[in-house]
């Protein structure tokens, strides 16, 4: 036993999947900016919506060779025009899975060489950074509730039918720019990094 928990690295208990995201920042003259990707409409999966690169982590990758990976995979930016900074918070999603956002410095000479994989991007635009830490989101909240279903089994645990489960409450900002509906997980990202900054 204590060989097992020796060897183990503490992580996010049942978490099934694993994903990063590149928070790309570019610099240009009039000052810093956030780059995002539309996603294709033709993908299955979230299509048309906002995000930033990124995707799954493969065995055997940290979070940020699965950044700079998918990243190069999604708009083609090499990974020597991109300066890491760090990770921000990562998100415990209760769909059971991880997402871990790696912060970087993208040179603002690769935009021009992009090219997007259509299959995955269907067009990026950027955002004044100034603009999202002085503009709020708009936020809304939805509920959370558990719904065990009649094959529960309330007898042999010892409830009663009627057991109070603790529900929960879900906040989904919302930042809109230029016909660009920023919202979800890619929204709560940015909102994070626009608090740090602020501090």
């Amino acid at each position: 036993m204590k060989k097992k928990v020796a060897g183990h690295t503490p992580g996010l208990m049942d978490c099934r999947r694993f994903f990063a995201v590149l928070v790309p920042v570019i610099q240009k003259r009039d000052g810093l900016y956030l780059l995002y990707e539309v996603r294709a409409r033709t993908m299955c999966s979230q299509p048309g919506e906002v995000c930033f690169p990124g995707g799954k982590m493969e065995p055997g990758e940290n979070a940020e060779q699965c950044a700079l990976r998918e990243t190069w995979e999604e708009l083609a930016i090499p990974e020597k025009s991109i300066q890491l900074l760090g990770r921000l918070d990562f998100i415990a999603h209760r769909a059971n899975f991880l997402m871990q956002p790696v912060l970087a410095l993208v040179e603002e000479e690769a935009l021009e060489h992009m090219r997007l994989s259509r299959d995955e991007v269907d067009e990026t635009f950027l955002v004044p950074l100034s603009h999202l830490m002085e503009t709020r989101p708009q936020e809304y909240e939805y509920s959370l509730i558990p719904d065990p279903g009649e094959a529960f089994p309330y007898e042999l645990v010892g409830i009663p039918r009627d057991y109070p489960w603790r529900t929960g409450r879900e906040n989904v900002p919302v930042y809109l720019w230029e016909g660009h509906p920023i919202w979800g997980l890619t929204a709560r990202i940015t909102r994070h990094l626009v608090e740090l900054l602020n501090e």
